[in-house]
């Protein structure tokens, strides 16, 4: 890569589109449109439906994984709404679908399609334990982490140009940048999210599940849980939601800022 493209690609990433992450306020580089993003997003999740039908909305362990996204989303809807960031959300038509699989997964994409797998299950043991999950993937696409991944890499491969241009002039590439993005084509929603993303995730779950009437506690003895599962080969959930001691401490020492949203079921 030239020099002159390099000054480009810096010049893009500190001028160009940021907006701010609710709650942690931290700026971020975006130049995917929110309403474009969604609609990519729900063509991914249609297709995932139509070949892994999700389970009967009068299954009890749906209709709880229903009960609880509905607190949670109704909590992030508050926070946003009381904060002057509705706008974030004005796109997104919250579902709640548990699909039969073995693997141990859970995501939500943009547009606030949340999908957890019964091989989850076994893990999360409670209510309070699918809040945690559930507040920490809906934090990621509240948080736009999914959005902040393609804009920084069609910064790299396109030299920062927004996405409605990427699709005109390189529809193809862009649409593998989102696939790799998202996990279209392999397993969608496995994603590998950065270390300053999990964080984030975890802080915004814990305020939103804290804002549901779950324990925010309840996140730090779920990710030592993960942390003491035995064996080589963790599943996939944990292996891109490393468990590590630094990430446990780094909740511990949240939990009391999280409290100040609690308000008991």
């Amino acid at each position: 890569m030239n020099a002159a493209k390099i000054l480009f690609i810096t010049l893009i990433l500190v001028l160009g589109s940021c907006s701010k992450v609710p709650i942690t306020g931290r700026k971020q580089f975006n130049v995917v449109p929110d309403n474009m993003l969604v609609q990519m997003s729900l063509t991914s999740y249609q297709e995932f439906l139509t070949q892994n039908p999700p389970l009967p909305a009068g299954n009890n362990q749906a209709r709880q994984i229903v009960t609880v996204g509905q607190r949670i989303s109704a909590a992030v809807e508050t926070y946003l709404r009381e904060n002057g960031m509705a706008g974030k959300i004005s796109n997104f038509a919250w579902e709640f679908k548990l699909v039969e699989s073995p693997d141990v997964n859970a995501w939500c994409m943009p547009g606030g399609k949340v999908v957890f797998y019964t091989g989850i299950l076994p893990y999360v043991k409670d209510e309070a334990g699918i809040a945690v999950v559930m507040g920490h993937e809906i934090a990621h696409a509240i948080a736009n982490h999914g959005g902040e991944r393609m804009s920084q890499q069609l910064a790299v491969m396109l030299g920062g140009i927004s996405l409605d241009i990427a699709l005109q002039q390189q529809p193809a590439l862009t649409r593998d940048i989102f696939n790799s993005v998202y996990g279209v084509g392999s397993q969608l929603g496995v994603l590998a999210y950065s270390r300053t993303h999990e964080y984030e995730a975890d802080k915004l779950g814990m305020v939103f599940m804290a804002m549901a009437g779950y324990d925010p506690a309840r996140t730090l003895s779920f990710w030592q849980d993960m942390a003491a599962i035995p064996g080589q080969a963790p599943p996939e959930f944990l292996s891109t939601h490393p468990s590590n001691q630094k990430r446990i401490k780094a909740i511990q020492e949240y939990i009391p800022e999280a409290n100040k949203y609690f308000k008991p079921l």
